[in-house]
C-alpha cells in the first residue's frame, strides 16, 4: 500500500513546486525556449529584456516559391505583452542554413528581408525594420525535405507614438514550415 501513498507524495509534491516558466526565471533568458533545431513549433525573444514567448497555439511560418522567388515568413503572438506580434520575413529571397540576413527592409528594392511588431491588434499599429533601425537574422538550420527552419534573430525598433527605442534580443525560433 505505501506504493501508490508515495506515488500520490511524489505527484502532489511536483505540482505544488512546479510554477509557471516565468516564475522560475532568475534570468530572463531563462524563460525563452530552448534553441532546437527539431522542428519543435516554438518562438520567443526578450523585449527590452523580458521574456516574449509564442503560447498561442497559432504560430505561422511558411516558405513559398511563389513566380519563381522565395517569400518566408515567421510570426509570433503573446496577447498578455506589448508589442503582441513579431514577424521576421524574407521577400524574394531564398533561405540558406547558416547564412545571416540583414533586417532592414528596404522595401525600394524587391529583394529584402525584415521584421516588425504590433503593438495592439486592437490599435492596428504595427513597425518594421527600416535603414535605421535594423536588426538580423541567422539560419542555423533548413531542411526543405523534411520542412524545418530554425533561427536566431535581434533587431531594434522605434515604438511610433513614444519614439522609445524598443530592442528585441536573443530571438530565436524552431518551426516546421508550410509549402
Amino acid at each position: 500500500m505505501k506504493t501508490p501513498i508515495n506515488l500520490l507524495l511524489i505527484i502532489l509534491f511536483l505540482s505544488f513546486n512546479s510554477c509557471s516558466q516565468e516564475d522560475n526565471c532568475e534570468n530572463p533568458t531563462d524563460c525563452l525556449p530552448p534553441a532546437t533545431q527539431t522542428g519543435a513549433g516554438t518562438f520567443g525573444c526578450l523585449i527590452n529584456g523580458e521574456p516574449f514567448v509564442d503560447i498561442s497555439g497559432r504560430f505561422n511560418c511558411f516558405y513559398q516559391l511563389v513566380d519563381g522567388k522565395y517569400y518566408f515568413a515567421i510570426g509570433a503572438e503573446d496577447n498578455d505583452r506589448l508589442p503582441q506580434n513579431i514577424y521576421l520575413s524574407l521577400n524574394a529571397l531564398e533561405l540558406k542554413e547558416g547564412k545571416l540576413y540583414n533586417l532592414n527592409l528596404d522595401i525600394e528594392n524587391s529583394a529584402y528581408a525584415g521584421a516588425g511588431f504590433t503593438f495592439s491588434i486592437g490599435d492596428s499599429f504595427g513597425v518594421y525594420t527600416n535603414s535605421q533601425n535594423t536588426g538580423e537574422m541567422k539560419i542555423t538550420k533548413f531542411d526543405l525535405e523534411k520542412r524545418i527552419v530554425s533561427g536566431t534573430f535581434s533587431f531594434k525598433l522605434e515604438h511610433p507614438k513614444t519614439g522609445e527605442i524598443v530592442k528585441i534580443t536573443n530571438g530565436r525560433f524552431d518551426s516546421l514550415f508550410t509549402r
